[in-house]
């Protein structure tokens, strides 16, 4: 147990339509598609940064 990785899950709660490309390409990069879609992701410095660039469009669950 002492290898276990902490993961954030993600939900997609905004439509990423009619924003900035590199946010819609944030939004697939973290696994995201249709809205309501659900993402687990490993918890790294990396994977935060694209969620709190994209905060106004997803839910941290």
């Amino acid at each position: 147990m002492a290898d276990e990785k902490k993961t954030l899950k993600v939900k997609l709660v905004r439509s990423p339509i009619g924003t900035r490309e590199s946010h819609r390409a944030t939004v697939r990069g973290l696994g995201l598609r249709k809205l309501g879609s659900e993402s687990v992701l490993e918890d790294t410095p990396a994977v935060r940064g694209m969620i709190n660039k994209i905060a106004y469009l997803v839910q941290v669950l």
